[in-house]
């Protein structure tokens, strides 16, 4: 009991942080009025409800003793439009009216705060996630333990729960708050005093109405504890399932040529039936925690009539205050057990902002790791290396202590065999690797790197012939040009087309295309991790000599497992940890 109270007390703490960076940004006064806009009108509401509780009383007490001019008068205030009111309809309608207003607009507003709040966090979320390449980083923090699972459902789908659960349960608790503040003195009031072993207890029905929700609260706790780390996992494994859908629609080509569909199906009815089976515990949990408050509520409408009908035959109430204590008692009692009857939204928002405040620390944490790894010097007209060490995430040495200087306008051909590191040298270079030590010092002047597997942005062709300059800064005749120099002169009518490209080009069209982003970037030094592997050798030749011809000032440097390497190219090799002058 106390470890699960624990658990939602540092919840709350952890919303609070994730909560507080927005109303105390740029937005700040506007999300405050919006705040408590909504606030106020939900006070409107619970205000006339306890109006309408005193009119109840008031009519059925008349009703009782027959007493037709107090009816009368009563439903005249009903009945009879309000003074200097324009509506020409009856005041009941007119307070219904009322009623409708300021409940859709409490709505409304509620909904306006949610966007806007999910908007902010979203763009900073989304910002924080890029910057310092943290997105990388715990990509490779993964590949140790599981730090952090699905960054993509978390930035989407938790933020929007967490606007939306944090603002319907903060709405519902300040409601509940402010109900019973308003019904707790006339329960006190009107429920008078009973002798229990000689003892006067004023305002009894007050303290059973406190008795009552402690009881149900503490059961409540105990029976559906479990539920919040079950909910946090179903999060995490429905994320897993669409993660798997996914890679099977980006990847129909791979898997139909292997008739990998077996294996797919496999690894889909796994993550389904883990799926399933959390689900079926929190079935199992939540039919226990359910038998106990539905009962539990149930209860509550007969119980404060149980309790009261003693003095009602002791005629120390009449009919209409035996018909105003059990509405009453139950605004009190339902305000009092609120954590009772929002257990299972409570569950779910906190399974929620654990996820959020797990990535956000991730994230920080990530983004301090990038400032981690080899150092970078102020660059210069040559690419330096100095004592250059490099490790895998397991700590695995890639490099040793490697020097090395490389000046500009010479071609370079980097070889090694697989797995020897050749690439990771290329991302400590690029400055995003953070494991290792030493000290690189990058040329002057703009760097491009092509991976092997080029990546495609969704949107048209020129976007992705582009990438990662802004497609209208790029002319479309530049585009069209770099196309042709590539082989791919056949996509240029399909230039503005918007399509899924990594699926409809070939792997040789997809590292043509890559090399016609490097004409049209014209970089100074140009990084090919094997970004023609895809091609045969005549093609390679044609490239090579459209890359030599098209981009004479650019300094090449390129990872190959060949040993045909041209003569007028520097030999780097990369074995063993060591970096050599082949």
């Amino acid at each position: 009991m106390r470890r699960s109270m624990t658990n939602f007390i540092t919840g709350f703490a952890e919303a609070w942080s994730l909560a507080k960076p927005y109303f105390g940004s740029e937005e700040r006064w506007r999300a405050y009025s919006l705040l408590g806009a909504v606030i106020g009108l939900n006070l409107l509401l619970v205000a006339l409800n306890v109006v309408l509780t005193y009119w109840n009383r008031d009519f059925f007490n008349a009703i009782q003793v027959y007493d037709e001019p107090t009816v009368l008068h009563l439903l005249y205030y009903f009945l009879v439009p309000i003074k200097g009111s324009s509506l020409p309809m009856p005041g009941f309608a007119q307070l219904v009216v009322v009623y409708i207003l300021i409940a859709v607009y409490a709505f409304y507003l509620n909904q306006m705060l949610q966007i806007r709040w999910r908007q902010w966090l979203t763009t900073h979320y989304v910002e924080n996630w890029l910057s310092d390449r943290a997105y990388y980083n715990i990509s490779l923090s993964q590949s140790r333990s599981a730090v952090i699972d699905n960054p993509d459902q978390r930035i989407s789908e938790d933020l929007r729960d967490l606007t939306t659960n944090s603002l319907a349960l903060g709405m519902d608790f300040i409601t509940n708050v402010v109900t019973l503040l308003s019904f707790v003195f006339v329960l006190y009031a009107i429920s008078g005093s009973i002798k229990l072993f000689g003892i006067t207890i004023p305002g009894y029905m007050l303290w059973v109405a406190v008795l009552y929700s402690i009881v149900g609260t503490f059961f409540t706790q105990i029976i559906g504890r479990k539920l919040v780390p079950l909910s946090f996992n179903q999060q995490r494994l429905e994320a897993d399932f669409r993660y798997s859908l996914v890679r099977v629609r980006e990847n129909p080509e791979a898997i139909a040529l292997y008739r990998g569909e077996a294996d797919e199906q496999i690894t889909l009815n796994e993550r389904f039936q883990a799926l399933r089976d959390n689900f079926w515990a929190i079935m199992r949990r939540t039919k226990l925690l359910n038998f106990f408050t539905i009962g539990f509520t149930q209860i509550a409408n007969i119980f404060p009539l149980v309790v009261i009908l003693p003095r009602y035959f002791a005629k120390a109430i009449g009919l209409g205050g035996l018909s105003q204590i059990p509405m009453v008692f139950g605004q009190v009692q339902g305000a009092l057990s609120w954590f009772v009857t929002s257990y299972p939204e409570l569950v779910t928002w906190r399974a929620t902002v654990s996820r959020l405040y797990g990535f956000r620390e991730a994230v920080s944490a990530a983004r301090i790791a990038s400032a981690a790894g080899p150092q970078r010097g102020t660059p210069g007209a040559a690419l330096t290396l100095e004592n250059l060490t490099l490790t895998l995430p397991d700590g695995r040495c890639l490099l040793d202590h490697a020097s090395l200087t490389l000046p500009p306008g010479e071609p370079i051909i980097l070889t090694g065999p697989s797995g020897a590191g050749k690439s990771t040298l290329f991302r400590a270079i690029a400055g995003i690797w953070p494991f290792g030590h030493g000290s690189v010092t990058p040329p002057t002047g703009t760097i491009l790197f092509l991976p092997q597997k080029p990546y495609f942005p969704l949107g048209s062709l020129k976007r992705t012939v582009t990438y990662p300059a802004i497609e209208q800064n790029v002319a479309d005749d530049a585009v069209r040009t770099a196309l042709t120099d590539a082989g791919l002169e056949s996509l240029i009518p399909r230039l503005l087309d918007t399509d899924n490209w990594s699926l409809i080009l070939s792997g040789g069209e997809q590292q043509r295309l890559a090399i016609a982003r490097a004409l049209i970037t014209k970089p100074d030094w140009l990084f090919l991790d094997e970004a023609t592997s895809a091609l045969d050798a005549p093609s390679v030749t044609k490239i090579q000599a459209t890359l030599k011809t098209k981009l004479p000032a650019t300094t090449i440097v390129s990872i190959s497992h060949h040993a045909t390497i041209a003569p007028t190219h520097r030999h780097l090799t990369l074995s063993g940890g060591a970096l050599v002058d082949a």
